[in-house]
């Protein structure tokens, strides 16, 4: 490929090939690894859309880049071009009043928390990759996190965007109305695209004011059921504001003192049921310290869970009394990653289910797995809160017709009891076979017209997200 013309649109120190494209070959569990052509670092829009339509009139594939934070090798690329938007990170404009935040798609999601603290908000989106993980790459999958119970995954977040489509226009979509009913949808359309549409250059976000206190905790419970009890009651008692929900099995917890033996107990011992959770006030009267140094929202907290410790519906639980704790008990739950592919091979399922589904889920897919492969063992951990479940079986050999059929099985249980195969990591390469089997055809169908009709000649991220 001739260098020279890209080169010339971005500068030839920001056109990288052969071993110097490695940090953009692989993802971040390593399970997709490619040979990019190039990988192009445009330092803003207008270089996007002039490489975009350089590539498009000579038929060359444009993978776009963020973070490379996913894991279902939505950003594989293999011959064709990487375009990472790693220098495209500037906060362009942050308007505490309007709580909106005009951000590049290249910005990571740590630097935009550290910038509207400095106001006093939040952009609420968190998750354990939030040191790498950009807003580009995050609109791209629709990402989730720890907080959509509360707030939102990134479609409620996101009022407008800057799109480059395939032939390289420019598409001003930076609306920053909370109300806009003139015509068709295109920044929905686009988020959750995962780069198959347009690429996302830059973005209009919703903040919110920052928690004036938090109350965090991690309670054991008996059985799923009675968490969502605890859910109930406290989103009814604190007026909806519990942030977030999290459900750590005792597997779970195996695997994180297993990588960190050095790590303190939380809890006196490891039970079936651990939910982490958390509410956030901002009303000054929860919030506010008493003469006596308590906290109403931790009170609160504290009281409910000493009301259902008597009455037997809760095992142990442990309130943070300071942020030190507070960490320590989130550092578990955001170790999620780190435990999942500490162990090979495995097939990771990210699946979304009703609420008082999910134990039926977990309930009935051990037996399921073990007529495939007795010996398999698996892992979850859920965002119980919006009923996400990250479930992960590990087979005892690495064989592809069995790992597809392990698929297909949690896919049949997902499917009777209404779920979804795909809740926050989006579809990327290692879904293709899931969206053939699972996706109404129609609906299918519907989606290739729109691909086709944005992008005719198939150069943004082919081979991704829609099954051939």
């Amino acid at each position: 490929m001739e260098l020279g013309a890209l080169q010339a649109l971005v500068g030839a120190e920001n056109v990288l090939v052969g071993p110097d494209t490695g940090k953009w070959a692989s993802d971040w569990t390593g399970g997709y690894c490619g040979t990019p052509l190039a990988v192009v670092r445009p330092a803003n829009t207008a270089q996007v859309s002039a490489v975009v339509a350089w590539a498009n009139s000579n038929g060359i594939a444009v993978v776009p880049m963020s973070g490379a934070t996913g894991l279902v090798g939505g950003g594989l690329a293999t011959d064709q071009i990487v375009l990472s938007l790693d220098r495209m990170n500037r906060i362009r404009d942050l308007r505490p009043d309007a709580r909106i935040a005009i951000v590049e798609a290249g910005v990571i999601l740590s630097t935009l928390h550290a910038a509207t603290a400095n106001h006093g908000l939040i952009f609420p989106m968190t998750f354990g990759a939030r040191g790498s993980a950009m807003i580009g790459g995050m609109l791209a999958t629709n990402a989730g996190g720890s907080n959509v119970l509360r707030y939102g995954n990134m479609r409620d977040l996101c009022l407008g965007l800057e799109v480059v489509l395939a032939d390289g226009t420019i598409l001003d979509l930076m609306s920053e109305l909370h109300k806009d009913n003139s015509g068709y949808d295109l920044r929905h359309l686009l988020i959750g695209s995962e780069g198959t549409l347009g690429i996302i250059t830059a973005a209009v976000l919703k903040l919110a004011e920052q928690p004036k206190a938090t109350a965090t905790a991690l309670v054991a419970l008996p059985d799923l059921g009675t968490a969502l009890d605890l859910l109930n009651r406290m989103q009814t008692e604190t007026g909806g504001a519990v942030q977030a929900f999290e459900f750590m099995p005792r597997a779970h917890f195996e695997g994180y003192y297993r990588l960190h033996p050095e790590a303190r107990p939380v809890l006196e011992d490891i039970y079936d049921v651990h939910i982490l959770i958390e509410t956030g006030a901002t009303a000054p009267r929860q919030a506010t310290p008493r003469p006596d140094g308590t906290i109403p929202v931790v009170e609160q907290l504290e009281t409910i869970l000493a009301e259902m410790l008597e009455s037997g519906d809760l095992l142990d639980a442990v309130v943070a009394q300071s942020d030190t704790q507070r960490a320590q008990i989130w550092s578990i739950r955001e170790a999620a990653a780190e435990i999942t592919f500490s162990r090979r091979p495995y097939v990771d399922n990210d699946i979304a289910l009703p609420l008082d589904k999910v134990e039926t889920f977990l309930t009935r897919i051990g037996a399921r797995i073990a007529r495939l492969d007795p010996d398999a063992n698996d892992l979850s951990v859920a965002h119980l809160g919006d009923g996400n479940i990250h479930y992960t079986i590990y087979p005892t050999r690495d064989d592809p017709a069995l790992k597809d059929a392990l698929r297909e099985t949690v896919e049949d249980l997902v499917q009777e009891l209404r779920g979804s195969f795909s809740a926050e990591h989006g579809i990327g390469k290692s879904k293709l076979a899931t969206m053939r089997r699972r996706k109404d055809p129609a609906t299918l169908a519907t989606m290739r017209a729109i691909k086709s009709a944005l992008d005719p000649k198939g150069t943004l991220n082919p081979g991704k997200v829609l099954p051939v």
